[in-house]
């Protein structure tokens, strides 16, 4: 009579330092105090959990200092300027996380997907005939055509109004090689804006 028998095998937690010591080999698991890994296509890829760092995935909030209620950025009429944030404050989700510079939108594989919530306060002068609008560019002037925003003045002249958007994009070579940015532009009549935040989460990893 031939019986089943099961095994448990339990395999030791190693540091990072320890893991990063193995020599890359297809198809090794190690387990660490982060998770589990696994060696595919030549590089450690983290299996479990999907989150946190060495996932590949976090978010990280930009605050700029520059423009505020007592120095407003002035939009002219007509004329297209990048969205400014100096990224005085950096709120992450773990140390590593990086999204974007202070002048560029980062991005780090070709086919990441990301989320990236636009915030800032703005207001006309005259408000019945201005509005403002909002557009992604890639880092060579690529226009990213589907990732737009506009904001329009309900309240009145000279009324400050709150403005929040989410966008969702993928990543193209083009936007690893060299970063994106944020055009805006008043149309109608000038404009103020000011306290802009930038809010990034990568929610996909293709690496």
């Amino acid at each position: 009579m031939i019986k089943n028998t099961s095994y448990k095998v339990q395999a030791d937690v190693d540091s990072e330092a320890v893991r990063l010591q193995y020599q890359i080999e297809e198809g090794a698991y190690v387990t660490t105090s982060t998770g589990v890994w696994t060696v595919w296509n030549g590089e450690w890829r983290k299996i479990y959990p999907q989150s946190g760092a060495g996932s590949g995935l976090g978010w990280a909030r930009y605050d700029d200092s520059t423009y505020t209620s007592s120095n407003k950025l002035a939009l002219v009429d007509g004329v297209t300027v990048n969205l400014p944030n100096d990224a005085a404050s950096v709120y992450r989700s773990y140390t590593g996380v990086d999204y974007y510079n202070g002048t560029r939108v980062l991005a780090d594989n070709t086919n990441d997907t990301y989320v990236m919530t636009v915030v800032f306060k703005y207001s006309a002068p005259n408000a019945n005939q201005t509005h403002i609008d909002l557009q992604f560019e890639g880092g060579n002037g690529t226009p990213y055509d589907r990732i737009r925003g506009e904001a329009t003045f309900p309240k009145g002249n000279d009324a400050t109004h709150d403005y929040h958007q989410l966008f969702q994009y993928y990543a193209d070579a083009d936007f690893v090689a060299n970063g994106s940015y944020w055009q805006i532009t008043a149309t109608g009549g000038s404009a103020n804006v000011w306290d802009i935040i930038y809010f990034i989460q990568k929610t996909q990893s293709y690496a």
